[in-house]
């Protein structure tokens, strides 16, 4: 497993981006995942934030997240459009080649997949013009689409070259979806792969589901689904998936711990992954960059 294809996200960490950033790479990490209020929230304003990403030498994994924009009509469809606009801008500034949109868990959405498959279609279009690449990703609580079949039927229907699938191990944990649907995706359309695991065996509910992601995912290795997130990955290997890994991990206490000391846990999860799942044709001395303490 080659280290150099992990990164982290902004969310699991606390302090300022600038800390963040800092931390991230004296961790060995060469990506990071963004969410827009890293940006907009900057209290020296969105310029010096972008500035700040791009001079860390760190890679931007993608950036998130526009929610609830499939499915609507009428006025609401077209103030969701002027928002992926604006995110659409920041995600170019910022250098990113992937803008990640979840499914939408609107009430005012309707269960029409033929307008789930023009609106998708619309934000690709959009993207065109910026580089940028869409990956749609089911989330577990979403109101019509919550698992990987589903958001694969969308994105195959609406067959943009620039729109694909975000895969979530802590999603397909949390409904239970069998690997085996993974066998009907085209790997070439998977933008990137979202890790974290959680410390219970079931989230029953919609509920549920989203106070254990909001909350209490951990790294993969630290849960208790380690090896079904192996599994996952050993899979995604079999079937020629060759793109990035990002940690997503809301995690309410480690945004209470010291960065470095997240960011290790991160680097123990990275070498307990490159344990389970060695990748065919990648040496494994490929891994992260030395962190100074260990140097």
């Amino acid at each position: 497993m080659n280290g150099s294809r992990f990164g982290m996200d902004t969310i699991t960490l606390a302090g300022p981006l600038e800390a963040k950033l800092r931390a991230v790479r004296a961790g060995g990490f060469s990506q990071i995942m963004l969410s827009a209020r890293d940006i907009v929230g900057h209290p020296a304003g969105e310029d010096v934030a972008i500035a700040a990403v791009r001079e860390s030498g760190l890679r931007v994994t993608g950036f998130q997240v526009l929610r609830d924009f499939e499915g609507l009509s009428g006025h609401l469809h077209d103030y969701k459009v002027d928002i992926a606009k604006a995110m659409l801008e920041m995600c170019h500034a910022l250098g990113s080649r992937v803008l990640l949109i979840c499914s939408s868990t609107s009430a005012h959405a309707e269960d029409n997949r033929d307008r789930m498959v023009a609106d998708l279609r619309k934000l690709a279009m959009l993207a065109v013009p910026f580089g940028i690449n869409v990956a749609y990703e089911a989330l577990s609580w979403g109101r019509y689409v919550n698992e990987v079949p589903q958001a694969w039927s969308l994105v195959e229907r609406a067959d943009r070259h620039n729109l694909g699938l975000a895969i979530d191990s802590y999603h397909m944990l949390a409904t239970s979806t069998p690997l085996e649907v993974l066998d009907e995706v085209d790997p070439a359309r998977i933008l990137f792969v979202q890790l974290a695991d959680f410390m219970w065996k079931r989230t029953d509910t919609p509920d549920e589901r989203r106070e254990t992601a909001r909350h209490f995912r951990v790294f993969p290795g630290e849960g208790v689904h380690s090896a079904q997130i192996a599994a996952l990955m050993q899979r995604l290997d079999d079937n020629g998936y060759a793109g990035d890994y990002s940690f997503e991990v809301f995690n309410d206490d480690y945004v209470q711990l010291p960065l470095a000391t997240v960011v290790e846990r991160a680097r123990r999860s990275v070498a307990w992954l490159q344990g389970q799942v060695p990748r065919r044709g990648i040496p494994l001395g490929s891994g992260l960059r030395p962190s100074p303490s260990a140097a």
